[in-house]
């Protein structure tokens, strides 16, 4: 596993530990390499970014799949999030999706390793055509004109990669729970994640937890092709937005207008307020047989934030 330190690489290791897998997980640092060896796993450092070390790494486990959980999303490797600048936060993390998977099926190649599993993203950034929910058939949003364009270009990357060898693409919706949405927490809570003209753009959710048993069941099934890894009901953030900031015990959020919301912080986040296209779980639930334990990020947020 790829990333194995990161906030969903922890929730999958006891969990394929659990299933009677050998787990080979990867961290940044040394000091993260404890944690992973308490969750069962043995534990490594690798640069994703370095193809010798990717390639010696994968060649030392020699796994019967490889799972790509490779971002730099945390605050420690992308500073506090904030209204704007996506490009700046998300910077390494593009690198880590275009670079970094060619290292690794490069690798997996290399060593024989007969599956991949990478994680891709389906929130808010659906194509903003025709309605309001997409499948696994639609493209996702190129972001055009916006500063988000080289994340969805990097999106595409992984996506277009792994199909072609033969992988699982598993697009996770807004990923929320413990240890992954405290600083959001504290955006909401001090109003300083606002709604935008309407909120009338939706956005799809997935609680942690069912992401993880989702990537589960992908890698013992052999899955193969795209999976929206969503909950039961994406909505608009006229609708998610103040359920949340009731939920973490603060005022509703404040309103302002599109033209402001561009000044401020920028096309991409009034894209997402107020265009975004949310994603259908169906496939996931019929191919995969997956169950969410949170099917809607209501009973979500008010229980499994903390």
């Amino acid at each position: 596993m790829a990333g194995g330190s990161g906030v969903l690489g922890r929730r999958l290791v006891p969990r394929l530990v659990a299933n009677g897998h050998r787990v080979t997980a990867t961290a940044t640092s040394a000091a993260e390499l404890p944690m992973l060896e308490e969750l069962g796993a043995r534990a490594v450092v690798m640069d994703g970014l370095d193809p010798v070390a990717v390639g010696a790494t994968v060649a030392e486990a020699r796994p019967d799949a490889l799972v790509h959980q490779l971002t730099a999303l945390s605050v420690a490797h992308a500073g506090r999030p904030g209204f704007g600048r996506p490009d700046r936060r998300s910077a390494t993390t593009v690198r880590l999706r275009t670079e970094g998977t060619d290292h690794l099926l490069a690798a997996a190649e290399a060593t024989g390793v007969s599956h991949v599993v990478v994680r891709s993203r389906a929130s808010w950034n659906g194509l903003r055509e025709g309605g309001w929910i997409k499948t696994e058939d639609d493209p996702l949003d190129p972001g055009t004109g916006t500063k988000g364009r080289a994340g969805a270009a990097a999106l595409c990357h992984v996506e277009h990669a792994v199909l072609a060898a033969g992988g699982a693409v598993l697009r996770y919706g807004g990923l929320y729970g413990p240890g992954v949405f405290d600083d959001r927490l504290g955006l909401v809570r001090r109003r300083q994640l606002p709604l935008v003209g309407g909120g009338t753009g939706y956005c799809s959710w997935v609680h942690l937890d069912d992401a993880a048993s989702a990537t589960v069941l992908a890698v013992e099934q052999g899955a193969r092709g795209v999976f929206n890894i969503v909950d039961d009901e994406p909505a608009p953030a006229g609708a998610w937005l103040p359920h949340l900031a009731a939920c973490a015990g603060a005022r509703p959020p404040v309103r302002i207008p599109v033209w402001l919301a561009r000044l401020l912080a920028g096309r991409a986040a009034v894209t997402m307020m107020t265009e975004g296209r949310g994603f259908s779980n169906a496939k996931a639930r019929r191919e995969l047989g997956w169950e969410p334990r949170y099917p809607s990020w209501r009973e979500g947020f008010r229980e499994g934030l903390t």
